[in-house]
């Protein structure tokens, strides 16, 4: 048996409006709108991870997600400027990522790493 994907679901009480957010700030496309899920995506070759923890670093609560991005500040940027709260960075951990968290519309904790 081979793992083909792994997909995070994110709670929302609009996904289709979350949906559009997360579209807009990391130009995703959306290729399906069923109205109760709406799936982004983006044609890239993907790996496959999948992460445990007890924290997200440094002290810091557990983000539900991490995106890893090309350009961080231009990411924060866009974060920003769609309202979200920025809640945690941007910062270069001792471990030498750089990184920062947000709360999407919904109130789940994203992780946005420089990749």
């Amino acid at each position: 048996m081979a793992v083909k994907r792994i997909v995070a679901n994110l709670t929302a009480s609009d996904p289709v409006a979350l949906a559009m957010f997360y579209k807009d700030v990391f130009e995703l496309d959306l290729p399906h709108d069923m109205g109760w899920i709406a799936f982004l995506s983006k044609s890239t070759t993907q790996k496959i991870e999948l992460h445990t923890a007890s924290e997200g670093g440094s002290g810091t609560e557990l983000p539900v997600i991490s995106i890893g991005v090309s350009d961080l500040d231009a990411t924060h940027a866009a974060v920003r400027a769609a309202g979200a709260e920025i809640v945690y960075g941007p910062t270069t951990e001792p471990w030498g990522l750089r990184r920062f968290f947000f709360r999407d519309p919904a109130g789940n904790l994203i992780n946005v790493v420089d990749s």
